[in-house]
């Protein structure tokens, strides 16, 4: 886990062997020199606030447990248990409850939302080009099932 303290004394470390041009500015007009990698997380997460989309800023190694899983993903604990039973997200068990790890929760995150992605183009391709719907009754299936 990364120590803030450690954090900004590496950020002023940085900022004192120079070699940067990024910097925040304040609503005063005061500058303060940033490294690159901190001003491209800073864009990222202002074009994601432009474009309505919420931020969290979490630890990589943060543990949830299933109902803060579940709430995280969107879905219902029951559903969260069938996923992480199935194999479909990794879990651990330290004593009697489960632990899923964030990163584990964006990559399932990611990996439904390519098969959701994939779904909805077969789903383009079938489509007729009249107004009769001869289309696989199983592609709406896919769109929402998180199995």
């Amino acid at each position: 886990m990364l120590d803030f303290a450690e954090f900004v004394s590496e950020i002023e470390a940085f900022l004192k062997a120079g070699g940067t041009r990024a910097a925040l500015v304040g609503p005063e007009g005061r500058q303060r020199p940033v490294p690159d990698e901190v001003f491209r997380v800073l864009e990222q997460v202002t074009n994601a606030l432009a474009a309505g989309n919420g931020i969290t800023v979490a630890p990589n190694e943060l543990r949830m447990t299933t109902q803060q899983a579940a709430d995280f993903l969107g879905i219902s604990r029951p559903t969260l248990v069938k996923l992480l039973e199935t194999g479909q997200i990794p879990f651990e068990r330290p004593g009697r409850h489960r632990r899923i790890a964030l990163r584990d929760l964006t990559a399932y995150q990611k990996t439904f939302a390519r098969l959701r992605e994939s779904a909805l183009d077969d789903l383009a391709r079938e489509a007729p080009s009249s107004t009769s719907l001869n289309m696989d009754p199983t592609a709406l299936d896919r769109l929402d099932t998180h199995e």
